[in-house]
This record gives structure tokens, C-alpha cells and sequence, in this order.
């Protein structure tokens, strides 16, 4: 069996794409609870619960996207039509989980339900398709076993970037 070679180009562009969700990523979740308490005005205790709630949401949500992701078929594959659709809608939500209406505070709590909802499932709709390129990039399993080492180098890179 022939050793399969990813181009260096393509390595260098799906790391990029990760590290950019990387850092997306730990900027929102280093911040989110500072500007909900602190900005925003809603308890630390109400804003918990959003977390645990909108997580134990998530726990059934990325599955249910591995799904239709696997499940999709058209002229672009199955995973890239997420990240064309989906990253509009995405930055989107992002901006509009630090934004400040002035609602009263039960208003305050159901806009940062909703927007905390709608980001995290936007951000389930791109990365899980993004991380299921992997198996279509590659089929070498020392090459992927490579690739799911550098995401791990690279999120604590980002985490490190965003906290200092």
C-alpha cells in the first residue's frame, strides 16, 4: 500500500482554519462569563445555568450534526457546503453575543439564552463538519493521528494567545 501525502498547502490551510475557530473559541469562552456578569448585568448563577443548560443541548446537537453532515450530498461534497453556509451566520451570532441591548433584566437573560443557544449551534454546524475533513482529506492513519496532535497544539496555543 503507497504512503498518501497531503500537500504541504493544504496542511498549512486546514491548520489555519483551525486555529482561526481556536481562537474564536477561547476568546469567547474566556470572556463570556466576565461580560454576562460583569457587562451585561445578569447573575453569575443565572448565567451558569445557561451554560449547563445550552451545553447538555450541545451534547445532543453534535451528534444530530455528524449525522446531517455525513448524510449530505451535493456538487460541493458533504462538508463543505457547511463552511460556506454557515460562516456568515456565524460571525453573526459572535457579534451578537456581546451586544447590549437595554432590556429589563428577564429580557437581558432570554436575549443572551438565545444568542448563546444560536452561537453554539452555528458553532456546531461548522466545526463539526470542519473536523470530519480530516477523514476525507487523508486516509492514512499516521497522517490524522498527526493532524488531531497539531489541533491540540494549536487550541492551547490560541487559549495562550487569548489570555495574555
Amino acid at each position: 500500500m503507497a504512503q498518501e501525502t497531503v500537500p504541504t498547502r493544504e496542511k498549512i490551510g486546514y491548520a489555519c482554519g483551525d486555529l482561526a475557530s481556536c481562537l474564536y473559541w477561547q476568546t469567547i469562552g474566556s470572556f463570556l462569563l466576565f461580560f454576562y456578569t460583569d457587562v451585561f448585568g445578569i447573575s453569575a448563577a443565572a448565567a451558569g445555568t445557561m451554560f449547563l443548560v445550552t451545553r447538555l443541548w450541545d451534547a445532543v446537537n453534535d451528534p444530530l450534526m455528524g449525522t446531517i453532515a455525513d448524510r449530505t450530498k451535493t456538487r460541493w461534497g458533504r462538508f463543505r457546503p457547511y463552511l460556506l453556509w454557515i460562516a456568515v451566520p456565524f460571525g453573526i451570532t459572535g457579534v451578537l453575543l456581546f451586544t447590549t441591548p437595554d432590556f429589563s433584566p428577564t429580557g437581558k437573560l432570554i436575549w443572551a439564552y438565545v444568542t448563546y443557544n444560536l452561537m453554539m449551534m452555528s458553532y456546531t454546524a461548522i466545526n463539526i463538519p470542519y473536523t470530519s475533513l480530516l477523514g476525507v482529506i487523508t486516509s492514512d492513519p499516521l497522517v490524522n493521528e498527526r493532524r488531531l496532535a497539531a489541533d491540540a497544539e494549536s487550541g492551547a496555543a490560541a487559549e495562550a494567545a487569548v489570555k495574555a
